[in-house]
């Protein structure tokens, strides 16, 4: 057995639109995580999940940014500050801090935490670009936020909590990007991130994207962090997400892609973090969507058919 992987459960809902997302963690679980894990060839040790108290015993406006919207901000910020020391104290321990959510606000936290002792790189898997910022979200829902945090946007960049320290724009990568608001546009063009669609997997095939993504994420860290939200699948393959958008990832597109990650790790020890979001059961078929999001996990972490 080689590398040891901490599971650190992030049950929140807080920044999510729909119920349900914080029971993804225990999903996941059930749909055989820790055997697929063993089958790659690493170690899970659990270390259960973090206490977050049920949504309806908080008030979503107790705490507002000088400007916008985010509700639940002062939940979300605590969760997150906890997730982040927690993830800090893994990698500490030699240990790779695989974090189970929840809502996509999770990665707040696991960012934050593995940035802090280096340049880290990302890697986001998802439909959806998660720029948006308080003053500019149409919801508040701080699950569209993430990456605008860890970057220090908006009104992210006065909340200690929320910057990742040392991530920088030009170490960024979006893969699969399909539903983007038209603020996000402007802001992903204008930016130093790379954005690679849909469209140029269509085009491209999904081992270059992938390919050319770690690239980027890999040049000048000390390692990566990827996303992984499972609406970035074609609603068809993952159904138990909060927000499916048409056109997604195949199943074999989604392992080919997580079979790169660990190949490009196999060569050059780049993997340091890594989160896995969006299950919600209660949206769910036969829990479909938890199991695939443990299959994705472990091809990885190098899990192959031969």
């Amino acid at each position: 057995m080689g590398q040891t992987v901490r599971i650190i459960g992030a049950p929140m809902d807080y920044g999510a639109n729909r119920r349900g997302v914080d029971m993804g963690p225990s999903a996941i679980r059930y749909a055989g995580l820790a055997d697929e894990l063993e089958g790659a060839g690493v170690e899970p040790v659990d270390a259960g999940d973090l206490h977050i108290p049920r949504a309806e015993e908080r008030d979503p406006d107790a705490d507002q940014p000088r400007e916008g919207n985010a509700k639940f901000l002062r939940e979300v910020g605590d969760v997150c500050s906890r997730l982040s020391d927690q993830v800090a104290e893994t990698l500490a321990d030699g240990e790779f801090p695989l974090v189970l959510g929840g809502d996509h606000s999770v990665a707040i936290g696991s960012m934050t935490g593995a940035s802090r002792d280096g340049e880290l790189g990302a890697v986001w898997f998802d439909a959806h670009a998660d720029l948006n910022t308080p003053e500019s979200s149409p919801s508040g829902n701080v699950h569209g936020m993430p990456l605008a945090a860890a970057l220090g946007r908006g009104a992210f960049e006065e909340m200690e909590w929320a910057s990742a320290p040392n991530l920088r724009e030009e170490s960024v990568a979006y893969v699969g990007l399909r539903s983007i608001d038209e603020r996000e546009r402007e802001w992903v063009r204008d930016s130093e991130m790379t954005a690679f669609t849909m469209a140029d997997i269509d085009k491209r095939g999904m081992t270059a994207v992938v390919e050319d993504a770690l690239d980027v994420a890999t040049d000048g860290t000390n390692g990566i962090h990827v996303s992984l939200d499972l609406d970035w699948l074609d609603p068809k393959a993952a159904p138990g997400v909060g927000t499916p958008v048409r056109g997604g990832v195949t199943y074999r597109e989604a392992h080919s892609a997580l079979e790169r990650v660990s190949a490009r790790d196999d060569r050059e020890d780049v993997l340091r973090s890594m989160d896995v979001v969006e299950v919600n059961p209660i949206l769910d078929e036969r829990n479909e969507t938890a199991t695939l999001a443990a299959d994705l996990t472990a091809s990885a972490f190098g899990k192959r058919i031969l």
